[in-house]
């Protein structure tokens, strides 16, 4: 479970964040704060038994910025991942935060859909990251990096984690059909093809020609070695 801390001094919007949380499986809420100093104590004293994994962090504070918390946490050599949730829009606001190690940048307000696709993608990555080990393609370096998908843009339409989802049956080896995927995962075949396609339009698949004993050949999807392990 992604123990997630929830920082923000509006106590209906930490309310709002915890039930979303409470909606999306593999995080649990191991905290809450309203104010920034609370938040540097909480990360700071906790336990390391029950560390925190992730926060949700408010820039805008009565006592102090979201800012001035991930850069004291940095430099006290915390390495706990952060998301930036605020209504907070203007650019250098978003270069310090991404300096400094930022995962992702939620502008508010945004409704439950955006949240639960921000948070999956965070889970799928951070799930990439420490399955890595050895050489790392570059999808495991952008998730080792805390970064979302870089060398494969998604179109609208289409969902990051689903996408990771793809990326990982592709990699599990050996060539598979759209049918055969959106069996393995538990999707439509039509959702599933739309994919693979994209993942061989990027050149991170491999399209080919599967023959059958009758019929029309199937097409078959199979991971890019060549490629980079792109992903």
């Amino acid at each position: 479970m992604i123990r997630t801390l929830l920082v923000d001094d509006d106590a209906l919007t930490i309310e709002l964040h915890r039930t979303y949380l409470e909606r999306i499986d593999g995080f649990v809420v191991g905290g809450e704060c309203t104010g920034a100093r609370a938040a540097l104590s909480a990360v700071l004293a906790q336990p390391t038994d029950q560390p925190f994994d992730l926060v949700l962090l408010d820039l805008t504070m009565p006592d102090g910025s979201g800012i001035d918390v991930l850069r004291a946490l940095r430099a006290r050599g915390a390495a706990v991942d952060v998301i930036a949730i605020t209504g907070v829009r203007d650019a250098e606001s978003v270069r310090q935060m991404a300096a400094l190690g930022v995962h992702q940048y939620l502008v508010k307000p945004f409704p439950f859909a955006v949240f639960q696709e921000r948070l999956t993608a965070y889970r799928s990555h951070r799930e990439q990251a420490r399955a890595t080990d050895g050489e790392a393609t570059q999808s495991e370096i952008d998730a080792l990096l805390g970064r979302a998908t870089g060398t494969v843009s998604i179109p609208k339409g289409l969902s990051d984690a689903t996408l990771q989802k793809v990326i990982a049956a592709l990699r599990a080896g050996g060539a598979i059909s759209a049918s055969e995927a959106a069996e393995r995962l538990g999707m439509s075949r039509v959702s599933v093809r739309r994919y693979l396609e994209h993942l061989a339009d990027t050149g991170v698949a491999i399209r080919g020609a599967r023959y059958g004993a009758r019929g029309r050949p199937e097409t078959e999807y199979g991971w890019n070695r060549r490629a980079g392990g792109r992903g």
